[in-house]
């Protein structure tokens, strides 16, 4: 009997994971309402309007929650669990490159002019960044199977 032990890349799962915990804040913040906006440092804006009763940060919110599960999705892909998406290659690799972009830019940001606090730009850049690195090793250990 052949049992082969199939291993996930970990990086690309690490990567998955802090995608899906993204996901599910940003869902948290629907659920929630404006004291979750407020936290998670969306801005005093779209807590405001939350709190409105507006439904524009809801949806603002909701694909960004769907982006993220995608993304989640790319990597588990990538990760090596056979999953029937496109172009698996390339697409992680351009999800790798917003991370670090935005985690970049994110530095680069004046925060009182943005609504959000200079601590809100320090940390989600500082995840984005470090999500970013685990995309990269990962893509990087897999590239070729791709």
């Amino acid at each position: 009997m052949n049992q082969t032990i199939h291993t996930l890349n970990p990086w690309l799962l690490a990567g998955m994971v802090s995608s899906m915990i993204a996901g599910l804040l940003h869902l948290g913040c629907v659920a929630f309402g404006a004291s979750w906006y407020r936290f998670l440092g969306a801005g005093e804006d779209m807590a405001r309007m939350v709190a409105a009763g507006r439904l524009l940060p809801h949806v603002i919110t909701l694909a960004v929650a769907l982006i993220l599960f995608g993304w989640a999705a790319y990597a588990l892909a990538a990760a090596g669990q056979p999953l029937p998406l496109p172009r698996i290659r390339w697409v992680v690799l351009a999800i790798t490159a917003i991370y670090f972009l935005r985690g970049g830019a994110g530095f680069l940001i004046d925060a009182p002019q943005s609504g959000r606090s200079q601590a809100f730009w320090w940390w989600s850049s500082s995840i984005c960044l470090a999500i970013g690195a685990l995309h990269a090793i990962g893509l990087r250990q897999v590239w070729h199977l791709l």
